[in-house]
């Protein structure tokens, strides 16, 4: 059943992220409370049995809105659970919404369920994850600091041959729209 978020969700909504989280690319974004949303926001749970097995979040700025996050239990994937909750959200948006927008990375599964929703691919820019055994060069410290042991940057999709040959976590970010 597809309902509202409640205060009383809070820690099973963190459980059910992580574990949806932890098979993808996205597995170290680890979360320790749930953010607060500042804009208007539509936050929906899918419960069953009284347990949090999916979850979405979408911010609402004017006339466009952004998926904040959507997530969906391992043991609960692939029963359309992230189907329900993305339309009873779509149901639950302002009028006056244009345009749903959500960022993914590299996991086929999901960019091609993104696509059959009817979203249309229309920016990628690169995830750059500099691990503590990746080169440090080109990073650099304030005074007093050791060069960065861990890093995550942002850069530009015509670096990615080159990231990719000296980073070991690169990711095409992705940004789906739906217009509505």
């Amino acid at each position: 059943m597809v309902r509202d978020y409640r205060d009383a969700d809070a820690e099973e909504w963190l459980r059910c992220r992580l574990l949806s989280f932890f098979d993808t690319d996205y597995y170290d974004d680890v979360l320790v409370e749930r953010p607060t949303l500042e804009s208007p926001c539509v936050s929906l749970v899918a419960d069953v049995d009284g347990s949090v097995v999916g979850l979405i979040d979408v911010e609402v700025d004017g006339a466009g809105a952004t998926i904040d996050c959507i997530a969906v239990h391992p043991d609960h994937r692939r029963t359309g659970l992230g189907t329900s909750l993305l339309q009873a959200a779509l149901a639950r948006l302002p009028a006056d919404v244009a345009t749903l927008d959500a960022w993914t990375r590299e996991d086929a599964g999901t960019n091609a369920w993104y696509r059959a929703q009817g979203f249309t691919e229309q920016h990628r820019y690169l995830h750059v994850h500099k691990e503590w055994d990746d080169p440090s060069d080109g990073f650099t410290a304030p005074a007093g600091l050791s060069a960065p042991v861990r890093a995550f940057s942002h850069a530009p999709i015509e670096m990615e041959a080159d990231l990719r040959a000296r980073y070991r976590r690169v990711y095409v970010c992705r940004q789906y729209v739906l217009t509505l």
